[in-house]
């Protein structure tokens, strides 16, 4: 069916009953499923950090009920914004209350129609997806601010912006420009040292010519050269010289 959804569900239910036709439900949507009895196995699910795109929670439950599980959920920053059905068997509208109070996006009552509970998958899996991509959209545009203190510092490295260079958005191109301006930066760096290290070479070679000249011209070197020619004619050129 091209209109299955896609998700993986935690459904929390202490009635085995339901848990089956709940999951029975939305593996025919294709969605994956894992069950929890009660909130307490709930909590240890969610701590795990399964990937839960959704959460199906009752009310009345032991351990934990569903308004302790809930109150918990949206104090964990790890699962404050992760979307929350409720389905309950309680007609009490003050309950339905206190759970959209708690942080519940939707409350679906039992026994649920099919029609109701895909209806709340799919709104709650779209705020789930869209959550998904403000977050990778901020922790992106943080690579990106990061990148340019790296630059500062003289430690960027090309490869680090590659993830957000793919985005097709305007971030992508400022990542993809920023990455190729960095990239013309290092290479003109580059030439610029091969080109003064010549320099230095240069420098260092005539400043060395210098340094000769100025030892060779000297009368001192004069005189040592002459000594040295006369060494270099040996003893015979000089007792004859002295004949």
């Amino acid at each position: 069916m091209s209109d299955r959804l896609h998700g993986h569900v935690l459904v929390v239910d202490d009635d085995p009953v339901n848990r089956l036709l709940l999951r029975r439900a939305l593996e025919r949507e294709g969605l994956t499923v894992e069950v929890a009895v009660d909130g307490g196995e709930a909590l240890v699910a969610l701590a795990r950090g399964a990937g839960f795109d959704i959460v199906l929670l009752d009310i009345v439950m032991p351990v934990l009920d569903g308004f302790e599980v809930l109150a918990r959920m949206r104090a964990d920053p790890a699962t404050a914004a992760l979307p929350v059905v409720v389905i309950s068997g309680s007609d009490s509208s003050a309950d339905v209350v206190r759970a959209i109070g708690l942080g519940a996006d939707d409350v679906l009552p039992k026994p649920f129609d099919p029609a109701l509970l895909r209806a709340r998958l799919t709104s709650g899996l779209a705020r789930k997806r869209l959550a998904d991509l403000e977050r990778e959209y901020r922790e992106q545009v943080g690579y990106v601010v990061d990148a340019a203190a790296a630059v500062e510092r003289g430690e960027f490295e090309p490869g680090s912006l590659d993830a957000v260079a793919e985005r097709p958005d305007a971030l992508g191109v400022l990542a993809r420009v920023f990455a190729r301006m960095t990239r013309e930066v290092a290479v003109r760096e580059q030439r610029l040292r091969a080109q003064v290290g010549a320099l230095r070479i240069e420098i260092d070679e005539a400043r060395a010519a210098r340094t000769v000249a100025a030892i060779t011209e000297t009368d001192y070197f004069a005189d040592l050269q002459r000594r040295a020619a006369e060494l270099r004619s040996g003893p015979g050129r000089q007792d004859q010289e002295n004949r």
